[in-house]
């Protein structure tokens, strides 16, 4: 059974950082590119950034790059954030989310092409 569990979540002041990870068991860790998404009330869910399985090149979202870093550690089977620069428009749930390559290398940005999801971890930023 797969499961991903995220952890670091918090309130944080704007202009602060905070650094989330994501454990991941029950895959072949290398083969899923992994993604992180976040969803604020009201709203729909939203791109974070990605990284291949090899952790080789990451992708992010305009609203995040420059400020957000995206890495992987395949011998922990962990995927973090390290979210710098934080704003008050960050505020939101963060799901770590998994993306079985197959032999397609190309990071997807969609939602709905990952195969699995963890539960979330809420991150409050205040002004």
């Amino acid at each position: 059974q797969v499961q991903l569990v995220e952890s670091g979540g918090g309130l944080v002041q704007a202009g602060g950082s905070l650094r989330l990870s994501c454990a991941a068991s029950g895959l072949t860790f290398r083969r899923y590119a992994m993604g992180w998404f976040r969803q604020a009330p009201g709203k729909e869910r939203e791109f974070v950034a990605t990284i291949t399985g090899s952790g080789v090149s990451t992708y992010y979202g305009d609203s995040v790059k420059g400020r957000f870093t995206i890495s992987r550690d395949n011998a922990k089977n962990t995927v973090d954030l390290q979210m710098n620069g934080l704003k008050p428009e960050d505020t939101a749930v963060y799901y770590c989310a998994a993306d079985f390559q197959d032999t397609r290398v190309a990071l997807r940005t969609a939602s709905h092409e990952y195969d699995y999801w963890g539960q979330g971890t809420q991150v409050t930023v205040s002004s």
